[in-house]
């Protein structure tokens, strides 16, 4: 299924002009202990957001002369007991795309709080059954987010699910997109494993794909998914020779928001003090000395300067010390569209 589906081609989604997303880190509390989980509490902070400081937050972080997208994220988001209002103050604010991250559980009746319209919500699965997603994530998970994954779809809401590819679960990949099908879900994401948190805990070889293994795979389970009408998005991570390199720290406007108050630019940076600016008050102060803001004009032959510093084990070098792949910046994706593809004869 997987050949017979690689006429699908994916398009890279350069960064857009204007386009603004805010990650926004309500709590780092979850009530999963994911072994890959990238939150790193010594760097973002154990504390919830209040209610004020959400809404003070947002306000600061609203353009409402621009795009800007805005995803709740955690730890689980669902567990803040104000998630709801923090979607709908987004919504007054001028925010346009609004996005929920959540492990499935859905806290606080989400389902009956919130309506279809307000956000969409973005599931995260590790596995096409139990065996391989709860190895991961924990006992039961697989059973409850894709019933409420179900429950989401039956009640009208925008949905997607994201998969963090590893050496545990790539073998299974191939599996999600009839798995989605059966769901009823039709946006998937297929996210690379960050070396940070939990992660960086482990030898990276245990868990990240090689090149080899990503441009044989990721690509073609994508296509074979946009072959059953699912939208697709996934990592550049590697740039063909002709490719240039683009960094979203240069070009682009994104924040990753902390409890603590930090906020970075870049997500490979978020288990170190690197952050190029923090939160007083109501106020947005650079952070002073050495922050990734620095670190993204360099220009490096290997491509993103960030990974040669904080994850090298992806890069390998020729006899000349060239290296083989260039890698591209972690934000920069690629999509196959299902709905082109299902139309296509």
């Amino acid at each position: 299924m997987i050949t017979a589906a690689s006429h699908h081609r994916a398009r890279t989604l350069y960064f857009k002009p204007g386009e603004r997303n805010i990650f926004f880190h309500l709590l780092t509390a979850c009530n999963l202990r994911c072994r890959h989980c990238y939150i790193n509490p010594d760097q973002h902070g154990t504390t919830m957001v209040s209610r004020a400081t959400m809404e003070a937050w947002l306000r600061l972080f609203a353009a409402p002369d621009q795009e800007s997208n805005v995803i709740f994220l955690g730890g689980e988001p669902t567990l803040h007991p104000d998630l709801v209002r923090g979607v709908r103050y987004a919504r007054e604010l001028g925010y346009r795309g609004i996005t929920i991250d959540t492990n499935g559980f859905l806290h606080h009746d989400l389902l009956a709080r919130l309506g279809p319209e307000e956000a969409i919500l973005s599931f995260s699965l590790d596995g096409p059954d139990p065996a391989v997603n709860d190895t991961l994530r924990g006992a039961g998970v697989f059973e409850v987010c894709t019933a409420n994954l179900r429950r989401a779809v039956a009640r009208g809401f925008d949905v997607s699910l994201i998969y963090t590819v590893s050496q545990p679960n790539i073998a299974h990949l191939a599996r999600m997109p009839e798995l989605l099908e059966t769901l009823g879900c039709r946006r998937f994401f297929i996210q690379v494993i960050g070396i940070r948190g939990k992660s960086a805990q482990s030898p990276a070889d245990e868990l990240q794909l090689s090149p080899e293994q990503w441009r044989e795979i990721v690509p073609a389970v994508a296509a074979a998914a946009a072959a059953r009408g699912i939208d697709v998005i996934y990592p550049k991570v590697y740039l063909e020779a002709d490719e240039p390199f683009l960094c979203a720290g240069r070009v682009a406007e994104n924040y990753f928001i902390f409890p603590n108050g930090r906020v970075y630019l870049c997500p490979l940076c978020e288990d170190f003090p690197l952050h190029a600016w923090r939160i007083e008050g109501d106020r947005l102060v650079a952070q002073p000395g050495v922050t990734e803001k620095q670190l993204f004009t360099l220009d490096i032959a290997e491509g993103c300067v960030m990974n040669k510093l904080l994850q090298p084990g992806n890069i390998s070098y020729d006899r000349q010390g060239h290296p083989r792949h260039r890698i591209s910046c972690c934000l920069l994706k690629q999509e196959i569209r299902g709905r082109q593809a299902a139309g296509e004869s």
